[in-house]
């Protein structure tokens, strides 16, 4: 992409306004950082009932914990879902260097947005927003084991897994274009190499803890 001297896009192509560039980095911080750190926290569940529940707790009990979980997750978690459904419904995919490869991977990320839009909400629903007065006291690894006991709804989290981590890898890949820059061809290959890894890795851990909920007899 070539830049034009007021640092937009030359002419011909779309600009990239600011709302657009700031979802692009909500979408990795702190948006991102989150997913990383919960994929981390979930291996938990692979070392049985007890080790969960204590490590929620601890989380629960961490000073300024709602304030967090407010304004450092859920709203950016909100502010970057609805306007990802507003790109979606607005964008032409690709844009604004429309190669069948970005076009490809603008596709699949939309997508991937919307399952993730839908699963956060019946995530919130299903273990947030239970019991929500004396929600510390809830066993939230039997909640989350009763749920996948279904095979569909354990697809869904499987689903919803492999998406968070490819729609988050796909963003760290898409971020330089979304602010305007041009990186070489060995810095687009090495951060393509990079966010492939990364994929790989977060659907593996989050497809183990998943793993972990289904184990009996813990």
């Amino acid at each position: 992409m070539t830049l034009a001297k007021n640092g937009e896009p030359s002419s011909g192509e779309i600009p990239r306004t600011w709302p657009r560039r700031l979802h692009s980095i909500f979408g990795i911080v702190p948006v991102g950082a989150f997913l990383v750190f919960h994929l981390i926290w979930n291996t938990a569940a692979l070392e049985g009932a007890d080790s969960y529940d204590r490590l929620v707790l601890r989380l629960q009990r961490f000073p300024l914990a709602v304030p967090i979980e407010v304004f450092l997750i859920a709203l950016p978690i909100a502010l970057h879902g609805v306007y990802g459904l507003f790109l979606t419904a607005t964008a032409a995919p690709g844009a604004p260097s429309p190669t069948p490869v970005r076009r490809c991977v603008s596709l699949l990320q939309r997508a991937t947005g919307i399952l993730l839009f839908l699963f956060i909400l019946f995530h919130l629903w299903t273990t947030r927003l239970v019991q929500i007065r004396d929600h510390e006291s809830l066993d939230l690894y039997r909640i989350v084991q009763a749920a996948v006991a279904s095979p569909w709804i354990r697809g869904f989290y499987a689903a919803a897994i492999v998406s968070a981590a490819f729609h988050l890898a796909s963003g760290i890949w898409s971020t330089p274009a979304s602010w305007g820059f041009a990186p070489g061809r060995r810095a687009h290959v090495l951060l393509a190499a990079s966010a492939s890894a990364l994929f790989v890795i977060l659907s593996a851990m989050g497809l183990a803890a998943l793993a972990g909920f289904r184990l009996t007899g813990r």
